[in-house]
Order: C-alpha cells, then structure tokens, then sequence
C-alpha cells in the first residue's frame, strides 16, 4: 500500500544544487568565509584591533543557528567600527529564523539599523534634516530590513512544512482510523448474519431433539435425544460468546463469559462424541497457559468431527501428553471398515469447507507451536499438535 506523501527536503539549496551544495557544513561555512573576505575589504583603512574586532564577527557567525542574539551582539562593535556588511546581515537573519519571537526579530533589525546610522566616527554623520541622512537612514532601515524579512520567511516556510507534514500524518492516521472502523462495522454486521443463520439451523435441531425425546419410546433414541439438545444447547452459548468477541459490544461488561473449555473437558468431550476412543490424557503438573488449554481443546474438538464425518466406525486414538515444556496433542484413526461408496455414512452430506483445520493451525503458529494433519500409511488420518508452555498471549 502506498500514499501520496509529500516529500520534504531536509537539506537547504536549490533542487538543481548537487549533494556537496546541500551540504549543511557549507551552508554554514559560506558565510564565514563571505564574511572573512569583507573583513578583508576594509582591512586596508583600519587598525589591527578594528580588523580583529572584524574577524571575531566574522568567527562568531559559527554558532549563529544555537546562539543567534549573542552572535549579532559580537557583530555590532566590528559593524560600528568597520563598514563590514555580511556578518551583521547574517546575524540578523539568524536571529529572525531561528527565534520564535517576533519582538526580538524588531529588536535585533533596529540594533542593526541604529549601529549602522551611527557610524564612527560619529563626526562623519551629523544630525541634520537632509537629503543625504534621510537617503542614508533608509538605507540602513533597508539593509536591517531585508535579512529580517528573509529569515522570517524562512521560519515560516520551515514551520509550515513542519505542519503539513503533521497534517499529512494526521490523515493516514484518521484514514487507518477509519478503515478499522469500517472492518469492525463490517465484522459486527457479519456476526449478526452468523448468529441468524446459525442459531436459527441449531434450535431447529434441539427442538427436533427434544420433540424426539418425548415421542420416543427407545431408551437409546430418548438418550441419544438428550444429548443432542445439550449439544445444541451448548453450541448456542458458544455461538454466543463468539459473536460477542466480533461484534465487541455484543457482550454486556457486567454479564460474566461463559467459562471456556480446559484439558479438564477433554474427558468429557471425547465422551459425548460417540466415538469409541481409546483415550490418554496426561497433561502434567505443568501449569498450561489459558490459551494453549483452549487450543489443545479445539483440536481434540475439530478432530474428533472430522472422524465423525467420514470415518465414524474407525478405531480412534486420543493422546494428550506434557513434554517437558510442550504439551504434545495426537488424535488418530484408522480406515474406515466399510469403504467409501458402497455404504452411505451416517454423517455423510455435513457440510465442511476444510477451515477448521486451518484455523487450529494458525492458532497453534501464533502460540508458537505447529501443527500437521495427514493421512497414515494405513489409509487412517493423523492430527499432530505440539504447543509450547510460553505462549504468547
């Protein structure tokens, strides 16, 4: 899956610049060096201490993006003394791009201007109302101005990139949002049509059942009635619980979950089957994690019906064993006596699409076990589970 982010530069220079122009150690060397060479300029006509003063404006310019007030404050005495032009510039434009506040951009804009009005020495200005100091103050308004001006909007630039990249992330966010919703939504809506269908074919058959155990007169066929519609009974509980888990507010938080089945229903499960199996559970003094009991549960439970179905005269093995850290599941059968197609099996036409196996093989993989199902060389079937005691919830 892929979005339409866009993409943000995060190295100043124009696009057609190669990576060495880019390069954030030039971008602030460069005006280091343009400063150094102003310095030069006027070097001519100056002291060694004005040219000094020079060169530590022109040094100070290093730490210009961390300390941008204190670097215009070490400009000012080599700008008022020297007609040096790049350092404070830089200065003022590190000022207004890299603090937040606007009344310090004015303030350090208006230092600047005043510094320059008032040159030294200061017999070279005097105060008069004329052409020549109007055109010079402008001058200097201007000169303090336009860094100003280009910082701010540098900040602002880098703050509203900053914003939409915020905004972008903010709609994959709500987008993934609802996407959840709508999955959940249509979880829920699936549920309820399961619930509907299901539920209606089950109190069908426990209602046939128990109209079966009052019209009966075979004791075998009353209690083989009754255990049909205790299975059905149960069945819809377990429907119940389900659906509450999919639906996520099927379920009151004040109305108590059904227990879920544990190795301690293993017995009886393989009991009510009808399957003469020859039996071995085991399990351990290890205590199995909730998940891994309900897991070995569920594949004695799908195994067991897959027999059921097509191999229901079959001799039938159950093996539940602890292995040290592992417990070991093994559910067998042999071949059927009587060969598919000369006889019609009592559960022959059950609907099955092959997913229960699926699932308990995804259920046992995130748990950290396996499992296999295959046929036997014998012409039987085998399920093999193997989970671990440390399963991850």
């Amino acid at each position: 899956m892929t979005t339409d982010r866009p993409r943000r530069r995060t190295r100043s220079g124009p696009p057609w610049a190669g990576p060495w122009l880019r390069s954030p150690w030039l971008t602030l060397l460069l005006p280091v060096l343009f400063s150094l060479v102003d310095a030069a300029l006027v070097a001519r006509n100056s002291s060694w201490w004005e040219n000094g003063l020079s060169v530590l404006a022109a040094a100070a310019l290093l730490l210009r993006r961390r300390h941008p007030l204190t670097v215009l404050l070490l400009t000012l005495p080599g700008t008022f003394l020297n007609y040096i032009w790049i350092a404070p510039v830089t200065a003022v434009y590190s000022v207004a791009a890299h603090r937040a506040r606007a009344w310090e951009t004015s303030l350090a804009a208006t230092v600047f201007a005043l510094v320059e009005f008032f040159h030294w020495p200061l017999s070279d200005h005097p105060l008069a109302l004329d052409r020549d100091n109007a055109l010079y103050a402008i001058q200097c308004v201007m000169l303090a101005g336009g860094p100003a001006a280009l910082g701010l909007l540098s900040r602002t630039r880098r703050e509203l990139a900053t914003r939409l990249d915020e905004l972008t992330r903010g709609q994959e966010r709500e987008s993934r949002l609802l996407a959840e919703r709508v999955l959940v939504s249509e979880r829920g809506r699936l549920a309820r049509e399961m619930h509907d269908v299901v539920s209606h074919q089950v109190s069908l058959i426990s209602i046939q059942a128990g109209a079966l155990q009052v019209s009966s007169a075979d004791p075998a066929a009353v209690a083989t009635a009754r255990t049909i519609r205790e299975l059905s009974v149960r069945t819809l509980e377990e429907l119940r619980q389900m659906v509450g888990v999919l639906r996520a507010s099927g379920v009151r938080r004040d109305v108590p979950l059904a227990p879920q089945p544990r190795l301690a229903d293993l017995c009886r499960l393989i009991r009510e089957s009808g399957l003469a199996a020859d039996t071995e559970v085991s399990p351990g003094e290890l205590p199995w994690p909730e998940a891994v009991e309900r897991a070995a549960y569920r594949t004695v439970q799908e195994a067991l019906t897959n027999i059921s179905k097509h191999a229901p005269d079959a001799a039938v093995e159950v093996r539940v064993l602890a292995r040290g850290a592992r417990l070991r599941v093994e559910v067998r059968n042999g071949p059927p006596p009587v060969p598919p197609g000369r006889a019609e099996s009592p559960a022959e036409g059950l609907p099955g699409g092959g997913h229960g196996l699926v699932g308990l093989r995804e259920r046992a993989q995130l748990l950290g076990g396996t499992l296999t199902a295959r046929p036997t060389p014998e012409g039987g079937f085998e399920v093999l589970a193997d989970l671990p005691a440390a399963a991850r919830d």
